[in-house]
């Protein structure tokens, strides 16, 4: 197989799209299904995040006559590249795959789906997008900012066991636990809140928001593009919990009960997701931007700090 076709092979079938999406769409089902119960209700079948988008498919597509066509048409295209190149990379650091800098180029994949959804919506001419456009592109300046200082909180423990520079790769910021001291719990539970703002869910579903904006960023779209964004979506269900695993859960080794391990760490990383959407209500955008950057920012500059600490002084629980 050549370099050309293996690459292929990684990003179309497996472990990129279609290995990614069938993993998204349960995902969603379970999301879904966990919420129904909380409420009392029985929950949709297994196959209803596939149906959803499989009845999209086959409606027309409608693009608004005061907005830019090309934009309006290209930005869930944009955001669903992002994302698959994104859970391309992370899946093949589970297995051992990955270079230098891989780290940073993830982080920027991540913000993908939040530009994307910025640009479409912003493209579409709705007054009701406009305004979920402006929550969304204030969401990403609230929590980028605690996310990457988590980050950073990761790299000053790598630092420790790796050689100079190589702190930067995936597969290297995996091979321990950061979340197993005060300053890498600290930063986990930061990115997690970053990770569910990422995703758009209760609480942060600022931009989204059905009772005030009828589906704000997404308001005008609707037949395969629509279908888009919610393959999108799912596959950030995967894609954003596997971060987190691999950056501060030791990430999963694909060999024997480890990967039983493995799988059970995403598993609770979703689970804590889910619980988090279900237990809260929705804040507004001015108290989600105090949030995360007082509260989170406060919380990520003393990580950073006992980190630091802990690196120079050589106290591994620090």
């Amino acid at each position: 197989m050549t370099v050309v076709l293996q690459n292929a092979f990684w990003i179309l079938i497996f472990p990129g799209l279609a290995f990614t999406l069938a993993v998204g769409l349960f995902a969603s089902w379970l999301v879904r299904k966990v919420g129904a119960l909380v409420q009392y209700r029985v929950g949709p079948p297994v196959y209803q995040p596939l149906a959803d988008v499989m009845k999209l498919m086959g409606k027309e597509i409608l693009v608004p006559q005061e907005g830019h066509r090309t934009v309006f048409i290209a930005a869930p295209l944009v955001g669903l590249a992002g994302v698959l190149l994104l859970s391309t990379i992370l899946w093949l650091a589970t297995a051992g795959i990955s270079y230098v800098g891989d780290v940073i180029v993830a982080m920027y994949l991540m913000v993908f789906p939040s530009l994307a959804l910025i640009l479409g919506s912003s493209a579409s001419g709705s007054p009701h997008a406009a305004v979920g456009a402006g929550r969304e592109m204030k969401l990403v300046l609230g929590y980028e900012l605690p996310l990457v200082l988590a980050l950073i909180v990761v790299l000053i423990k790598t630092a420790g066991w790796t050689e100079p520079g190589e702190q930067l790769s995936l597969v290297a910021i995996s091979q321990r636990a950061s979340v197993l001291s005060v300053s890498g719990a600290l930063a986990f539970i930061v990115a997690l809140l970053c990770v569910q703002a990422k995703l758009g869910f209760v609480p942060f579903d600022i931009a989204e928001s059905e009772s005030e904006l009828s589906g704000g960023v997404l308001i005008e779209y609707s037949g395969a593009l629509l279908a888009v964004w919610k393959l999108m979506q799912a596959m950030m269900l995967v894609a954003l919990p596997l971060f987190l695993v691999v950056v501060f859960l030791g990430g999963i080794d694909p060999s024997g009960l480890s990967f039983v391990w493995g799988i059970g760490k995403f598993v609770l990383v979703l689970v804590l997701v889910i619980l988090i959407k279900n237990t809260n209500p929705r804040v507004r955008i001015d108290q989600a931007m105090r949030f995360f950057w007082l509260y989170c920012g406060l919380a990520m500059v003393v990580a950073v700090i006992l980190a630091s600490i802990g690196h120079y002084r050589g106290i591994a629980w620090l």
